[in-house]
């Protein structure tokens, strides 16, 4: 009896490169008034990065490349700065990590993860942590809320529920909306009553204006599609002592 061959083994994600500040790279290396050069020379020489070149250094700082992760880090040390000041507003767990200037080992050890888990979860952008691992989680990489939200794969279902909510009775969305955010009840009830108004507002207004009905889906589309983003909007504008 012939065997089955075996299934090739699946390709491991390439990381994506986080995102790259090339002006304040830029900035910085001429504050210190190093040349392309010089970075090249001590990335190779100081951090291990053999392959690294003065045109490497000046396509980041054009922007028409990225350093990786590992070439990020290096490239801060020679710059004297920290990871943060060299990449854009950190979007996933990995950039996170990254803009901390922290290794894999030191977010899972702190968390209460397997390295091998945790590496995963960085990978396919999904975490799996208990309430407890999720607030060590921020408190360890300095995540405000939204970030929480989005680096814990809740930004999807957040979305859906505040597009139901604005489309229908609000209030029937509070008790799910406040699982996937923690924050105080009548606060929820109070952002989700705004953005229901916001979004039945702008509808009767368009209406009114003789647009007809597909004109005014259309228009209500981008309400729509931004609603996490506006959801963040009302919490930031709310009193701290609401929040």
């Amino acid at each position: 009896m012939r065997r089955p061959s075996p299934r090739p083994s699946e390709p491991t994600p390439t990381p994506t490169p986080p995102p790259f500040n090339a002006p304040a790279a830029r900035r910085l290396r001429a504050a210190l008034g190093m040349t392309p050069e010089h970075v090249a020379h001590d990335m190779r020489v100081s951090y291990g990065h053999p392959r690294i070149t003065p045109d490497h250094v000046m396509a980041w700082e054009r922007g028409a490349a990225a350093p990786s992760g590992p070439e990020l880090t290096a490239l801060a040390g020679v710059l004297w700065c920290s990871p943060g000041e060299l990449i854009g507003r950190p979007r996933t767990l990995r950039e996170h990590r990254i803009a901390r200037g922290l290794a894999p080992e030191d977010v899972a050890r702190v968390v209460g993860h397997e390295l091998h888990a945790y590496l995963h979860m960085e990978e396919t952008d999904t975490w799996r942590g208990t309430d407890r691992q999720s607030a060590a989680l921020a408190h360890l990489l300095g995540l405000r809320l939204p970030d929480l939200v989005t680096v814990t794969g809740r930004d999807a279902r957040l979305g859906d529920l505040l597009r139901s909510a604005v489309m229908n009775r609000w209030q029937a969305h509070v008790r799910q909306v406040s699982k996937l955010v923690p924050l105080e009840r009548h606060f929820l009830e109070s952002a989700l009553r705004a953005l229901h108004q916001d979004y039945q507002g702008h509808m009767a207004a368009t209406l009114s204006r003789g647009g007809g009905r597909s004109d005014a889906g259309d228009l209500a589309r981008d309400f729509l599609d931004r609603i996490v983003d506006h959801f963040w909007t009302r919490v930031q504008a709310a009193p701290p002592g609401n929040r």
